[in-house]
């Protein structure tokens, strides 16, 4: 059954590990958002949407990221709404999971520690709430299933 997913994340890391996991899109129809214009060309990622990027110190960004998020969640209507992070992929989930999307958090492998702030907020509004690092999924209560990089 094809399902209507939303791939959020930011530039940087975050982005490149979503783009690591468009295999297990495949069959669905898939929509991306990033916040770094030029991303999604360079790695074949469309129909795809640039947001404004923010984190906990910008206000008056993160606003205006969930705008555009709210915009996008309520064009296309997701089934699922998937996030490798940062902020914006929260915003997309906590939005999302208000209008009935199935949610999902994965966060950063570069979080070998701990879960990072953004993932800790995530696990709110997911459903699934996993980390690439067995030992800090046991220790943050999430899943574990294996690691994108």
């Amino acid at each position: 059954m094809s399902r209507k997913i939303l791939a959020v994340a930011s530039g940087g890391g975050h982005w490149q590990q979503l783009m690591l996991m468009r295999r297990a899109f495949e069959g669905h129809d898939v929509r991306f958002i990033t916040t770094l214009p030029g991303l999604p060309e360079q790695f074949g990622a469309h129909p795809s949407a640039i947001v404004p990027d923010c984190n906990r110190n910008e206000p008056v960004k993160s606003f205006m990221a969930l705008l555009a998020i709210t915009w996008q969640i309520l064009r296309l209507r997701p089934d699922v709404i998937i996030s490798t992070g940062a902020l914006p992929g929260v915003i997309a989930l906590a939005v999302g999971r208000l209008f009935g999307a199935r949610t999902v958090w994965v966060d950063s492998v570069a979080n070998a520690e701990e879960m990072s702030m953004s993932g800790k907020l995530a696990r709110r509004f997911a459903h699934l709430w996993l980390s690439q690092w067995e030992h800090v999924a046991q220790a943050a209560g999430a899943n574990y299933a294996g690691a994108v990089l």
